[in-house]
């Protein structure tokens, strides 16, 4: 009976829990919400002050006793009760005044593949307690291999590499589930740490990570082409202590970037060599689907099609795959079962 009442006030959300941003898909209208995944707490009361994008804005730019805060560090909640306030405001947010005190929505969160059990219940009870009635989990590859309609549940080899915020999922995909992948700690952030480290090295320059971001979107390179980009770097000299700004090219980015993409490149390739061979024969025949924001480096995708010698795709619009993959496992529980993470089997649905 309570399901019937919460679900006639409730609306069904698929979310992408993303380390960065943090998108919501509600069933039957579409992605309503893509926010930065950070928190601004009061750290005199504890009180969340502030949520998603205006919680953003307001880093460096508040009082020492207020911190924005990320409360998903590499694809895992590092704080619960920060985590479990952000779903309850995301669930707020896409339900009316008037219904969002019987909101219990149903749920499909992605997660990054190879999460440990522990991190798997800490997601789900993060959303029972922002007020979720049910939650399904669904792995990050899987949901975008979803999202962009391969089809998962045949016989057929699907490679996706997926790279996000804080994490990279390379997952090889056939008959409903995962054959072999990697999780790596080599994604979004670690691009940014990687430009903020070669400008103290290089330039004797501490910047920030907004501005490490803004240089590696505007002139982020890992494939030499004949086009020079361009782009600034403003931060304070480590000598003098006085603000300086320094001309950074997209030759500088990709020295910057060299490493960790090597590392992610490598670990593609010890993918595919786990892979069962007529797999490996699908993939050479279908390609390698790239999504996720790290993605939209620029060359990637030719980079990894040369040290694997297979065809490589960036998704059409990379950022939103996987949660508009939750989105289609949403309007089709029962016959996507197989490929959720754990289901929830003690609640009966309405």
């Amino acid at each position: 009976m309570f399901n019937k009442i919460f679900g006639t006030f409730s609306k069904d959300l698929g979310i992408d829990l993303g380390t960065a941003n943090t998108l919501v898909y509600v069933r039957g209208e579409g992605i309503v919400i893509n926010e930065p995944s950070v928190v601004a707490v009061n750290q005199k009361t504890g009180q969340v002050v502030a949520v998603g994008g205006e919680a953003k804005r307001m880093i460096g730019r508040t009082p020492a006793h207020i911190t924005a805060m990320r409360p998903l560090v590499d694809g895992v909640i590092s704080d619960f009760e920060v985590t479990a306030h952000m779903l309850n405001y995301f669930i707020k947010k896409v339900h009316s005044p008037t219904t969002q005190f019987f909101a219990r929505p149903r749920v499909v969160i992605g997660i990054p593949s190879g999460i440990t059990e522990v991190e798997r219940r800490a997601v789900r009870d993060a959303a029972k307690d922002a007020g979720a009635r049910e939650v399904y989990l669904v792995e990050e590859p899987m949901a975008a291999a979803i999202g962009v309609r391969l089809p998962v549940q045949e016989a057929v080899g699907n490679m996706v590499i997926d790279i996000g915020g804080g994490t990279a999922d390379i997952a090889v995909i056939s008959l409903g589930g995962i054959v072999t992948s990697r999780n790596l700690r080599i994604a979004g952030d670690r691009f940014n740490d990687d430009i903020i480290n070669y400008a103290r090295d290089e330039f004797k320059l501490l910047v920030g990570e907004r501005t490490a971001e803004d240089v590696k979107i505007s002139v982020g390179s890992v494939w030499k082409t004949n086009e020079v980009l361009e782009g600034t770097l403003r931060g304070r000299d480590l000598v003098t202590g006085l603000p300086r700004e320094v001309l950074v090219t997209d030759a500088d980015i990709r020295t910057a970037l060299s490493k960790s993409v090597k590392s992610l490149v490598g670990a593609v390739r010890d993918t595919l060599e786990d892979t069962p061979p007529e797999l490996v024969s699908d993939i050479m025949h279908r390609g390698i689907l790239l999504v996720g924001g790290g993605g939209l480096v620029r060359g990637l995708d030719k980079l990894i099609e040369k040290e694997t010698k297979m065809p490589v795709f960036l998704a059409e619009d990379p950022l939103s795959a996987v949660v508009r993959g939750t989105g289609i496992i949403l309007e089709d529980v029962e016959r996507l079962r197989d490929v959720l993470v754990e289901d929830e089997y003690d609640i009966p649905p309405d």
